[in-house]
């Protein structure tokens, strides 16, 4: 599986939020798209999946078009910023509702991704009652419950315990092993050092830099001077 992004550009209120990007992406990888806050990470991951248009350039996914052939990648899971689900229902319910959209999986599938994620599908509290989280964590498990080729995950240790992290890392690992391709965009430097097999460094909406082996990578940590991440006490 090739997903291939040829030199995409986008402008929303005459400021390009992405300009000229081209990535070559396969399945059994896993991605990092690192870059500060409002460099573009968010809307890139809009626009590989997409649920935005483009000004110009192409994204293909193994010789098919991307809103021509299909309107959306058709075999995707992804979780961007600002993730909110139904507020009265419980997470198993949540789940529920949305893999009936597609009809892919039953309810046996949708507990495992809640156990996998580290929590409970017979939870009886509902959403609203959830912290950051056990939000996060749900979050994930509907982007990973249908087994989907390609994953797109934007800051996927955010607001996790010591526990949580951990767990989420292994689970991105397993999802590669399987053969999905994965793009996670993060600031957390064990993010980078465990789960990548490429870095796309990115700034004011272009590709600045990528590395793709364990020199570039480890030169790359050491570089930027990622900060520890500081885990919350509080959160699960």
């Amino acid at each position: 599986m090739q997903l291939k992004v040829d030199n995409i550009s986008k402008t929303i209120r005459k400021k390009k939020i992405l300009d000229s990007i081209s990535m070559n992406l396969y399945g059994g990888k896993v991605y990092v798209i690192y870059g500060p806050n409002g460099c573009g990470k968010t809307m890139l991951f809009r626009a590989l999946s997409g649920l935005m248009s483009l000004d110009s350039g192409t994204v293909t996914l193994d010789d098919h078009i991307l809103r021509k052939d299909f309107s959306v990648l058709p075999s995707l899971g992804i979780v961007l910023e600002n993730v909110n689900l139904y507020a009265n229902l419980t997470g198993f319910q949540n789940l529920e509702y949305l893999a009936e959209l597609k009809g892919l999986i039953g309810k046996e599938e949708i507990k495992k991704a809640i156990l996998r994620v580290g929590l409970d599908p017979e939870d009886s509290r509902i959403y609203k009652k959830y912290s950051l989280g056990m939000k996060q964590r749900l979050a994930i498990a509907q982007a990973i419950m249908e087994s989907p080729d390609i994953i797109m995950l934007d800051e996927p240790t955010n607001a996790l315990d010591r526990d949580g992290v951990a767990r989420i890392r292994e689970l991105i690992l397993e999802e590669k092993k399987r053969g999905a391709l994965i793009l996670i965009a993060t600031h957390n430097d064990e993010d980078v050092r465990i789960l990548a097999d490429g870095i796309f460094e990115m700034e004011s909406g272009k590709i600045k830099d990528y590395k793709d082996d364990a020199g570039g990578i480890a030169g790359f940590l050491h570089d930027n001077a990622i900060e520890e991440p500081v885990y919350p006490l509080n959160q699960s």
